[in-house]
Order: structure tokens, then sequence, then C-alpha cells
């Protein structure tokens, strides 16, 4: 397995990684591809226009997720983690006020976006619901470049070309697969299946989170200068493991605090500042209520949710809509239980990559695939899994807590109103969150024995997401999308 554990948790902006995060990952390749087939990055200006053409679910939910602003951010160059955020809405509005784009941030063309953006809300392309098609034009109107890639869910992006080949390695992994081979050769524990991660653990005498901190340790080795990392000492991913919280708790602090309603047209209220108020305000309610700590965790999810929704910086863990659920249930850990530290944050974060790369290697992370129980539910599996992981649990009871996760998310399909990652998407991360504390300590309570393996699971919901109508996978085309009107 040739992921890093920073592909499961990327720094990115809201509100979608498949349709927000990915087109804009999209949009800047192609840039990149312009520069690399004209032969020098002033050559941009051989471009007179560039024409992106949305299919499948980026067309049918584009709108609700951004997706046009993220492919306008990604044509100007700006990219997912580093984009200020406060400035999003002036450089799009910018753009459609005069009509022009600053291309990679170098070159001026004229942009119309009736012509220079289409959503093709009947057709699809052939490798995933979530593709999207850019074409460069010179001064005669000629297309000289064109490059079509596939947004595949938590951030992920492949072209046509990577889509197609399908290694036996990852053709999620962002790496080049002269170095996916090289990375699996050298790691000390690969692993392709929950039953092998288990007999690694077994065999080693090592813990899944320490098992984690080996391989990447490994894959830096392979590629130190990549975009997995910045630094391959176990110190430096311990402390880029530290950043990564530092965000999610950021999120969660800043979610508690803004007011107002969120973008999109539906009136949502945001509703974490008050429950926040409520919380702080009479601290002594939860000397009669014990469950008050359900209250805490439904508030964590719904902050990070509503950052999300309104655009803010949020961490793809593993998805962005389901990026409440690992920073509530770890936000649990550090407020809530004893002896919580530093060393069991590595620990969590550690522990939940392994789990959701055996979901994006056997199944799939993205909604427009397999529905929303490959975000929510895999989100739900991973944070069980760390939980019981930080909370003293053997390498078989993580694994049987992941299972818990999914296969009480099993068949969860993903209908947002409107296109919107609001209804009922936050509420949904809450859910998840408290889902995943209560797998972890039902997992801890046994002895690990359990009678639905977590590869039987993941198996389960691959197939489960493949049968499954595509009007419930990301469409808006059925479910709570198209009753609640009725209600």
């Amino acid at each position: 397995m040739s992921l890093s554990i920073f592909d499961l948790f990327k720094i990115g902006i809201g509100p979608s990684s498949s349709h927000t995060v990915g087109p804009m990952i999209a949009a800047a390749r192609f840039i990149g591809q312009l520069k690399s087939q004209t032969g020098a990055e002033q050559n941009l200006s051989h471009v007179s226009r560039v024409k992106t053409e949305l299919f499948g679910s980026l067309a049918l939910t584009g709108k609700g997720h951004a997706t046009d602003t993220a492919v306008l951010l990604g044509l100007l160059g700006e990219m997912p983690d580093s984009v200020d955020t406060t400035q999003v809405d002036r450089m799009v509005a910018e753009i459609r006020d005069s009509h022009i784009l600053q291309l990679g941030g170098e070159h001026s063309i004229e942009f119309n976006e009736a012509r220079d953006l289409v959503f093709h809300f009947e057709d699809s392309l052939p490798e995933h619901p979530n593709g999207m098609r850019f074409s460069a034009f010179d001064q005669a109107g000629v297309v000289f470049c064109q490059g079509v890639y596939y947004s595949v869910g938590g951030g992920f992006v492949l072209s046509e070309d990577e889509i197609k080949a399908t290694p036996e390695l990852s053709a999620a992994s962002q790496l080049p697969h002269e170095v996916q081979q090289e990375a699996f050769e050298l790691r000390p524990y690969p692993f392709k299946s929950g039953k092998e991660l288990l007999a690694r653990g077994k065999a080693s005498g090592k813990t899944i989170a320490q098992m984690m901190l080996d391989n990447e340790i490994a894959l830096r080795s392979c590629n130190p200068n990549g975009d997995s990392g910045k630094g391959g000492s176990e110190q430096e991913i311990q402390q880029q493991l530290l950043n990564v919280w530092q965000v999610m708790d950021n999120c969660v602090r800043k979610g508690c605090k803004e007011t107002g309603i969120l973008p999109g047209g539906l009136k949502i209220k945001r509703r974490a500042p008050e429950l926040y108020r409520e919380l702080t305000e009479k601290p002594e309610n939860a000397l009669k209520d014990q469950l008050t700590v359900m209250d805490w965790v439904n508030l964590f999810a719904m902050a990070v949710n509503e950052e999300n929704a309104a655009g803010g910086r949020v961490v793809t863990a593993p998805t962005n809509g389901a990026a409440g659920v690992i920073p509530a249930v770890l936000s649990y850990y550090v407020r809530f239980l004893p002896n919580a530290n530093e060393a069991g944050i590595i620990e969590f974060l550690a522990t939940a990559s392994a789990i959701g790369m055996l979901y994006k290697e056997n199944a799939s992370i993205s909604a427009a695939e397999v529905g929303c129980q490959g975000e929510i539910g895999v989100a739900c599996s991973m944070a069980a899994a760390a939980l019981c992981a930080v909370m003293g649990g053997s390498n078989e009871q993580i694994e049987n807590a992941a299972e818990i996760g999914m296969e009480h998310n099993l068949g969860l399909t993903c209908d947002p109103i409107g296109g919107l990652v609001q209804v009922p998407c936050i509420e949904r991360n809450t859910m998840g969150a408290i889902k995943a504390i209560n797998a972890a300590r039902l997992a801890l309570r046994g002895d690990g024995n359990h009678q639905v393996s977590l590869d039987s699971v993941i198996e389960t919901m691959r197939q489960t997401g493949h049968d499954m109508q595509d009007k419930y996978k990301e469409t808006s085309r059925g479910g709570l999308a198209v009753n609640v009107v009725n209600c």
C-alpha cells in the first residue's frame, strides 16, 4: 500500500473534497500540462481561451459544491491548502465582472462563463462520475491542448491515462508509479487488507500506529521532496500530524464563534455558536445530565461542517463532506478523556489513516461512486478505530471498532438538498461521530474476536455502492433532495 498518511488528511477548503478541492487541483494540473506542452512558462501567452466542461455528479451538484468557483481558482494558479479563504469571493467576482482570467497568475485571457464553463447535466465521462475536460485554444481558435481529469474522492485527482492504467499499486496515490513501486517494496509493514495488517502487527509486536509511522518514514525516503511531506524523520512526521490536528482544532474553534446564514440559498442558520454558548454559560447542567458530553461532540462536528459549508479552511478527513467526524472524536479524546496528550493525538491520526487506506484501496471514499457510506461511513470507521487505539485497545479490538463503525453505516445514501453540503450533511457528521465513540466502546468491551471482519464489511460496502442507484449517489436526484419539499 503506497499511500501516505497525509493523502488521507489534506489541508484544504470547503465545501467538498471531490467537488471543490479535486477540481481546483485538476485545473492547476492542466495549467502544468500547458506549461509542459509549450515548453516554457512564458509560452502560456499562446493560449487565448480555456474551456472547462464538467460531467456527471460534478455538473449535477457543482453549483452547490462551488465547483465553478474551484475551477476558476485553479486556473488562476491557486491551491486548496494555500488559497486565502477570505479572498475567494473577491477573486471570483473580479473574473466575473471583468470577463478576464489571469491564467496561472501570469497571462490574461478572455473569460465568458456561459461559453467557457459548461455543465453537462445529462452526460458522464466513462471512468468515474466526477469527470472534467479542459481545452486550451490558440489565437486561431484551434484546440492545441486538452486534458481529462477525474476527481475520485477525498481530493484525489487522476488524469485519464492514470485512471485507465489501474496499476496493482495505488492509482489513488499522487506519487509517480515508479516511486510507488519503490515505496511499496521498501516499506517494513506493507498491507493490502485488514487481515494482513493484523498479521503484520502480530509478527512485529507493534501497534497499527507504530507500523504506519515506520511505513511513512520509508515513503519519505523514496520521495523526500515530494508532495507527501516536509521531511522524513519520525519527529518531522509527528510534527506534521500535530499540525493537522491544529488545523482541525482551529476549525472547531472558529466554527463555534462564526454566526450568520450559510451560503447557497437554503438559508440555514449556523447553530454551533448558540450551542457553544448554552454549554459554556451553564456548565452545571452537566452535573444533571450525564449525556451532556454528547452535546459537546455534536458541537465539535457541527462547528467543523458549518465552516466547511461556508468554504472555510478544513482538513479533508478523509473527505470534506465527512470532515467533522474525526475532529469531533479527536476533540472528545483531547478534552474529555484522562491522560490525553500529543502522543495520543499522533497515535489517533496514524491509526485512522491505516483504516482509511483500506477503504481507499479496496472500495471508495467517493459519495459519487458509493454514496455517503463512502464518506460518513468511512470517517466513522476511521474515528472508531483511532479512539479505540488511544483508549488502550489491541490491534484486534481496533480492527473490530473499525468494522462496527462501517457495519452500521452500510447503504447510507448521498442526497444533499440543493446540491449543498448542508442538509443532511452537517447533522450526519454529528451522528457519525457519536456512532464512532460507541463503536470504540463496544470493541473495547470485547476481546477482538467478532463475526464480521473489517475486510468483509469493506467489500460489502463496495458491492452496496455498486448496486446503489445513481440518484442516491451525490446527484441530488433522489432521497431528501427531491422529497423534502413534500414534508
